[in-house]
């Protein structure tokens, strides 16, 4: 796959220095528009991490692989801080973080929260997702931001964007593509539409094999669906074994999948008496809001 780098969110607006913004602190002080508006480029020093945090534990093995991802592709999705003077307080993306002090990076893309600041990033991002220069996975960050920042449910959303449910939905899983994936979204080597039918292999090494495919032979989406419909029909001996779950075990499994909004896969012996769920994620908000439903 090729390496193709893409400075992140300049899309969204030209990425400002710290300096530029030193005196500003709420959503009052001249200029704050723009900061809360555009990803800011911050230098890791100048931020430190929520001590009131939670989530405490941080897999190394997983830490490595992002890190390494970040130094081949750059940080797909900002961070999120709150500014504090001249420093900068994480709200989310704690591990992007940490991945990218491990990578060496000196510095790090970010929104930027201010205090009273809701209406005002409300504005900006409604009116940044009516543009026509963005690309999908700019539309759908801006998308998750409102959900995260604001706290709009979808339902919401489709109403003050003027788009269907199903649109931003649609929009919003092309954010549990690979990163590689992403930036192939982001370049044009790919189509939203073809990074959806991906999305549609939970497999990573037949999504690795469908992208290759799509590249190859330069297929349409509906050519790269029913490509990816073939390779899901190429059933493995795991996959029979779940497709023979008792059936109460099968709406269990459903019915986990559907309160967690993330694959569940429910593996059984001794008739269904015994055995273990497996829960898969693909991003740390994935996995916030698995851990939110069982505290």
């Amino acid at each position: 796959m090729k390496d193709k780098k893409r400075a992140m969110g300049r899309g969204l607006g030209a990425i400002l220095s710290s300096e530029s913004k030193v005196a500003i602190n709420t959503a009052n002080d001249e200029g704050a528009k723009s900061l809360v508006s555009n990803i800011m480029e911050i230098a890791i020093e100048d931020i430190y991490p929520n001590p009131k945090q939670p989530r405490t534990y941080f897999d190394e093995k997983a830490l490595n692989d992002l890190s390494q991802s970040i130094k081949n592709l750059g940080v797909i999705q900002p961070i999120t801080l709150r500014k504090d003077g001249e420093k900068f307080e994480i709200i989310s993306g704690e591990r992007r973080y940490r991945a990218s002090k491990l990578a060496g990076l000196t510095s790090i893309p970010a929104y930027i929260r201010l205090v009273n600041d809701q209406e005002l990033l409300e504005m900006a991002l409604v009116e940044n997702i009516q543009r026509e220069d963005l690309d999908a996975i700019e539309i759908a960050l801006t998308y998750q931001r409102l959900i995260d920042e604001i706290g709009m449910t979808q339902e919401n959303l489709s109403t003050r964007v003027g788009k269907e449910r199903s649109t931003i939905t649609n929009y919003l899983r092309l954010l549990k593509l690979n990163p590689s994936f992403q930036n192939s979204v982001r370049s044009g080597e790919i189509s939203a539409g073809h990074g959806r039918a991906i999305l549609s292999l939970e497999d990573e090494s037949l999504q690795l094999q469908l992208f290759d495919t799509i590249i190859k032979n330069q297929l349409s989406v509906r050519q790269a669906e029913q490509t990816a419909q073939g390779l899901k029909n190429s059933k493995t001996p795991t996959e029979k074994k779940i497709k023979d779950l008792p059936n109460h075990l099968k709406k269990a499994q459903k019915n986990l999948s559907d309160t967690l909004e993330v694959n569940v896969e429910i593996k059984s012996s001794g008739k269904g008496k015994k055995g273990k769920i497996i829960l898969d994620f693909n991003s740390e908000e994935e996995l916030e809001n698995i851990l939110a439903h069982l505290r």
